[in-house]
């Protein structure tokens, strides 16, 4: 991300808004679903369990979790055995469980290598 500095306040070019997430209050979470799977995302918005996640990564197949549960609390220690595909801008989903993560599960999940056919 590219950052300029003009008399001490910090600019970030537009186009790498979306990329900057970490920045804003969005909450990094785990969402599963009944038919669409698992996702992972920053929450964007929430309303009766249909939600808004920008910066998604579809949690496919992972190991080095037992669970989702763990998943958010500690992340992935497989992150190569993992398949999470490339991140979407943005994805509308209906929930059944929303999770948030910690810091640590969110730079885990982050960092797995993108997985593609």
């Amino acid at each position: 991300m590219k950052k300029i500095m003009i008399d001490g306040v910090s600019y970030i070019e537009e186009g790498d808004i979306i990329k900057s997430k970490e920045n804003d209050n969005h909450k990094y979470v785990i969402i599963r679903t009944y038919s669409a799977g698992v996702h992972a995302g920053y929450l964007e918005k929430e309303e009766n369990m249909k939600v808004v996640l920008k910066n998604a990564r579809r949690i496919w197949y992972w190991e080095g979790a037992a669970t989702l549960s763990q998943l958010a609390m500690e992340g992935t220690s497989k992150p190569e055995a993992c398949k999470f595909p490339c991140e979407v801008d943005e994805i509308t989903l209906v929930a059944i469980e929303i999770i948030p993560t910690t810091e640590k599960a969110k730079e885990s999940i982050r960092n797995v290598p993108v997985w593609s056919a």
